[in-house]
């Protein structure tokens, strides 16, 4: 599998890609430092600059320095795309585990759960609980008017709408493991459900389940973006590329590259994580001729 893995260069550029964005977005307090610069800072005097030695992207219309500002939205976007992506992957692999195990009644019921979560149109599902007020829920003041609430949010509710891909996948394959010899083994030997599940059938869905969630933390990130071009998901003064978008909507044509800097870099990290799952989907396929 590792020599297949090296041998496809969708994978590599793709993985080069990603890791690039994130060691440069993760650098972002680094850059802070040697530019002398502070990514919420306002400086009115100083709006729509042009690049220079120190703002080397220029400044937003608040006079905040557009490059550290991308690099802090870098950092939220796939902060939210990853551990969402995650999330909905360890949801989406119990109940899919859990039901194509036990199957009958159990799987039933699970899966016409599934499909009423299917059924549902997602986004203006995400709109309604983007747009809960989270005090009238009982959430302490506090906490509910706390800066990064909406980073928080918008993970717990992306991850809550995007396990049903998963769950289907990983259902599929246990009804069709549960009947192989090994299972039967294990279960003539004693062996629990929980460790049939966890030691002789999840194992044999890694890859199946690696694919899914890659391909999905590129769907998550254009959600994040969606909702925060919408002023429903990530709330300034935290950045990220989607709320960044929308802060440059009104000025598109006075100042267009306040918006094509976040866009190109969605769009560049979307299409580097739908590669880079399309590369493992094929190196990772047993089946595949070589």
């Amino acid at each position: 599998m590792i020599s297949s893995l090296k041998q496809h260069r969708l994978i590599a550029v793709s993985g080069f890609i990603l890791l690039t964005l994130g060691t440069i977005a993760a650098a972002a307090p680094l850059a802070e430092v040697l530019l002398g610069l502070d990514a919420n800072q306002v400086d009115l005097f100083n709006r729509f600059a042009p690049p220079d030695s120190q703002h080397i992207l220029g400044t937003d219309e608040l006079g905040r320095d557009v490059l550290i500002r991308l690099l802090y939205g870098g950092q939220v976007s796939l902060l939210v795309g990853l551990i969402a992506a995650v999330a909905a992957a360890l949801l989406g692999t119990t109940i899919g585990l859990i039901a194509g195990y036990y199957g009958g009644k159990v799987d039933a019921i699970m899966m016409r759960f599934t499909d009423g979560v299917i059924s549902l149109p997602l986004l203006p599902l995400l709109i309604v609980l983007a747009a809960i007020d989270l005090e009238k829920l009982g959430i302490p003041e506090a906490i509910a008017n706390s800066e990064n609430v909406s980073l928080y949010r918008i993970i717990l509710i992306v991850a809550l709408a995007g396990w049903t891909t998963v769950a289907r996948l990983v259902r599929g394959a246990a009804l069709s493991l549960r009947e192989r010899d090994f299972v039967l083994a294990a279960i003539a030997y004693g062996a629990s459900p929980f460790r049939i599940m966890a030691v002789h059938i999840l194992p044999n869905l890694l890859s199946p389940i690696i694919v899914a969630t890659t391909l999905s933390v590129g769907n998550i990130i254009l959600l994040e973006s969606v909702l925060s071009f919408l002023g429903l998901g990530i709330q300034p003064p935290v950045a990220s590329w989607g709320n960044m978008l929308t802060n440059a909507q009104e000025l598109i044509w006075s100042t267009p590259t306040l918006a094509i800097y976040p866009g190109l870099l969605i769009f560049l990290t979307v299409i580097a994580f739908n590669f880079l799952g399309d590369g493992l989907q094929d190196a990772l396929d047993p089946k595949k001729s070589r």
